[in-house]
């Protein structure tokens, strides 16, 4: 009889790279697998983290000159992998990454899962493991990256993306919503959640927001209304979200959505809608240099005054000085 294996989570630090990009990631299946094992874990429950490095050379060197010593090389990796994760690189790395872009390609059809986090998505789209796909990426780099790959559908609102087996997050902290999203998958909601309840210290982040995120309750309950609203949601924040119509694009009567809504989030549709645009607006004011004015149109929050006065009631700080805040804290990270 075979002996279960705990699956095989392998990570690329890529030379550059942020050191988020990996420690995000490590940090949530690593939470997973203590609490597993707290647990009284089954054989096979569980999961184990390989740092793998794309080079020649076991080192690598990231963004803020630290040293990751990798255990192996990707090309060495004598083990089955369930979910690969590319962190983001340089954008010059693409020029001399073609024996690693060749791995990529020939990997892709052994492993479950296949993800990136930031531009880590050029790797997997140099693969032709996008083509054809939907795929998110850094905003900055998501005109460039259409340009490069026209057979890609691009869709930078999103947190992260599922196409099939592919994952693809957008800005460098995202890797950790992806990360909880792949164990709420694997293992469940409640799960997830104590994971994101474990690193709280980190995913709390300057100390203004929630301890974790609210989206994490619904978007991978694809049988649930709420579920099925999450994405379509995200997609037409600048829209009319009222109840009324959230009803109407779900085909139910006003108030049967409204009491199958509050039993699925515990929450009105009012509430999650206001929720769900100030996670958007968080997102916005971490990973990108939108103007207030730009993020408030884009998350469909009014005009400054109206978003402003939004955040702080979610937030207890302004949006300006979060995003001040979040990246004094992301640069002591990095």
């Amino acid at each position: 009889m075979a002996v279960k294996t705990k699956k095989l989570i392998v990570i690329v630090p890529m030379p550059g790279t942020f050191l988020l990009d990996i420690a995000g990631p490590v940090d949530v299946f690593t939470a997973a697998d203590q609490i597993l094992n707290e647990r009284g874990a089954l054989p096979g429950e569980g999961y184990q983290v390989l740092l793998a490095s794309p080079l020649t050379t076991k080192k690598i060197t990231t963004k803020s000159r630290l040293e990751l010593s990798c255990e192996t090389r990707v090309d060495a990796i004598d083990k089955p992998i369930d979910t690969l994760i590319v962190a983001g690189f340089p954008m010059a790395m693409l020029e001399t990454s073609g024996a690693f872009i060749g791995w990529l390609h020939d990997t892709y059809p052994k492993v479950r899962r296949i993800c990136s986090v930031c531009v880590g998505t050029y790797a997997l789209a140099e693969a032709g493991i996008l083509e054809g796909k939907h795929a998110t990426t850094h905003w900055q780099f998501s005109q460039d990256f259409q340009r490069r790959y026209p057979g890609i559908k691009v869709d930078t609102n999103p947190f992260y993306t599922r196409d099939g087996n592919v994952y693809t997050s957008g800005g460098v902290a995202s890797g950790i919503d992806l990360s909880l999203a792949l164990l709420e998958e694997d293992y469940g909601r409640d799960l997830a959640l104590q994971a994101a309840r474990k690193l709280v210290l980190y995913l709390k982040r300057t100390g203004y927001q929630s301890q974790f995120s609210s989206l994490l309750d619904v978007h991978t309950m694809e049988n649930s209304i709420a579920g099925k609203l999450h994405p379509w949601m995200i997609r037409h924040l600048q829209d009319d979200l009222r109840v009324e119509h959230l009803a109407e694009h779900s085909n139910m009567s006003l108030r049967n959505f409204n009491r199958v809504f509050m039993k699925e989030t515990g929450m009105t549709p009012a509430k999650f809608v206001e929720k769900l645009r100030i996670e958007i607006a968080r997102k916005y004011l971490e990973d990108s240099d939108l103007s207030m004015e730009q993020i408030a149109e884009k998350c469909g929050l009014g005009g400054l005054v109206s978003m402003r006065r939004t955040f702080m009631r979610h937030m207890m700080v302004s949006p300006s000085d979060y995003r001040r805040s979040f990246r004094t804290a992301l640069q002591t990270l990095n």
